[in-house]
C-alpha cells in the first residue's frame, strides 16, 4: 500500500494578523494560523477568511485561491 499525497491543498485563514501600515518592502510576510491548526508564513495582504492554496511538500504558501 501507498498513500499519495496531492502536490497542494486549499485551507482557510482562521486567523490573520493586521499586517503593519508603512512595512510595504521587498515580499514582506507574516504569520497566518490555517484551519488545520498549523502557522504557515503569507503575504501581508491576506486576511482571516480567505482561503489559500498551500504546497504539502515544503509548507509554504503559494497562492490566494
Amino acid at each position: 500500500m501507498s498513500i499519495e499525497l496531492p502536490s497542494s491543498v486549499v485551507l482557510g485563514v482562521s486567523d490573520a494578523p493586521d499586517g503593519i501600515r508603512g512595512d510595504s518592502a521587498n515580499n514582506v510576510q507574516k504569520p497566518v494560523i490555517l484551519e488545520t491548526g498549523i502557522t504557515v508564513q503569507a503575504p501581508l495582504f491576506i486576511k482571516t477568511g480567505e482561503k489559500i492554496k498551500v504546497d504539502t511538500r515544503t509548507g509554504k504558501y503559494m497562492e490566494r485561491a
